[in-house]
């Protein structure tokens, strides 16, 4: 049944209102699919924390205009379903590059990264990238190995002078 143009309006509203918000946006090539296998997808954007919907591309279109980004969703081919990501960058590439390792027929068309069409060879490079949790223990990690060796030093220098002293008292008893 097709949509009422309120309906329609209602669906670019909300749009707007996350493409305005989004960090980044992944386009999901889903051809070939069957619905039980876009369903098991749904679930795994629910857990990642990105929304996966499927939106016409004329109401794409006038959604991206309202929320000032500069991209023509007809310049990607085929159908496509769209991966929004609110929270972080890499979720919505990384939900979509793991989903393509057991579905070969999911392929990424593209996305939208920093307010600016990106191809699928960028949209794959970010997705091999760390989570931004990886990275941050990485970051603490590096922080705290001088540290680390530093009182590792210090506390051998401190095991050396009780190895004296213990050496001493075995040798006056």
């Amino acid at each position: 049944m097709a949509k009422t143009k309120e309906q329609k309006k209602q669906v670019v509203e909300k749009l707007t209102e996350k493409f305005s918000k989004m960090k980044s946006l992944v386009f999901l090539r889903y051809e070939g699919l069957k619905v039980s296998d876009i369903e098991e997808f749904r679930k795994k954007c629910k857990e990642a924390g990105v929304e996966y919907t499927v939106v016409k591309k004329t109401l794409m279109d006038l959604a991206m205009k309202n929320a000032n980004l500069d991209i023509d969703a007809k310049e990607i081919e085929g159908n496509f379903g769209i991966v929004i990501g609110l929270d972080d960058e890499i979720t919505p590439a990384k939900t979509v590059y793991d989903y393509m390792k057991t579905h070969e027929e999911a392929e990424i068309a593209g996305g939208v990264l920093w307010g600016r069409l990106a191809d699928k060879a960028e949209v794959v490079q970010l997705a091999q990238l760390p989570s931004k949790d990886e990275l941050l223990a990485k970051i603490v990690g590096s922080i705290n190995a001088p540290v680390y060796g530093f009182v590792n030093v210090l506390a051998g220098n401190l095991r050396g002078l009780v190895q004296a002293l213990n050496s001493i008292k075995e040798n006056k008893q």
